[in-house]
């Protein structure tokens, strides 16, 4: 069967060189990948293609990390989450992806239960097609159809939860865009809005200038005015007192 396009991309190459420690960007990135594909690695033994699949998502974003390495990682951060599972307090947020591995093993339950519930059902449906499949003769043949579906299901699986994920991969950047034009559609509003104030205190600064000069022209005349007078009265004193020493 035919794997699907994201766990043919070829992984990193092993190498005797150090690689770089992760970072938390790149830890929060694989934790995302990690736990959309939580329940298959719960459904599957075979989770190799599965770190495969992780190693692929990674270098799509930028990261470059082998299975291996994902996987030592996935270790490393469950040993820290038990750790901290077993102390109170502040310690828990010395693990800064504590609410992430919490939100896995959280849902990863859920689902078991869920999973618990509906086989009860199940093993009642199957008992009762098995019994009549025994009473036609056929149970030989029941028993190798279903060796091949659990040969194939792996398999199956695998591509399945890949699907799933990118399509909800493709909901979640929908998503995200739609939030982007949402913030530049208020982005551009909250400018608008400046500009209108900025246009309005221009005018009020503009209207206030103009009060002021007509103010100072004003006061620039009652002081030529008072000069003036002044001046008069002056000479008119002037005027009187040498007619009368004439």
């Amino acid at each position: 069967m035919e794997l699907h396009p994201y766990l043919r991309v070829k992984p990193p190459q092993e190498t005797s060189e150090r690689f770089p420690q992760w970072t938390h960007d790149e830890t929060m990135v694989f934790l995302a990948i990690r736990a959309q594909l939580d329940k298959s690695f719960v459904e599957t033994k075979r989770n190799k293609p599965l770190w495969q699949a992780i190693s692929s998502l990674l270098q799509q974003r930028g990261f470059f990390r082998t299975p291996d390495q994902c996987k030592s990682k996935w270790k490393n951060l469950v040993t820290r989450f038990k750790g901290s599972e077993s102390v109170e307090g502040e310690i828990n947020r010395q693990f800064p992806f504590y609410e992430e591995m919490r939100k896995i093993f959280s849902d990863r339950m859920e689902r078991l239960l869920v999973l618990e519930k509906a086989r009860g059902k199940q093993v009642q449906v199957q008992a009762k097609e098995w019994e009549e499949e025994e009473g036609e003769g056929k149970v030989a043949g029941s028993k190798k159809r279903r060796k091949v579906e659990r040969k194939n299901r792996p398999d199956e699986e695998v591509e399945g939860a890949v699907r799933d994920f990118m399509r909800r991969q493709l909901e979640m950047e929908a998503r995200w865009a739609e939030a982007v034009e949402a913030r530049d559609a208020e982005r551009r509003a909250k400018e608008e809005q400046w500009r209108r104030l900025m246009h309005g205190l221009q005018e009020e600064r503009t209207d206030l200038e103009r009060r002021w000069r007509e103010r100072e022209e004003e006061r620039r005349v009652r002081e030529e005015t008072r000069a003036e007078r002044r001046h008069a009265l002056l000479i008119a004193l002037l005027n009187k007192l040498v007619h009368k020493d004439c």
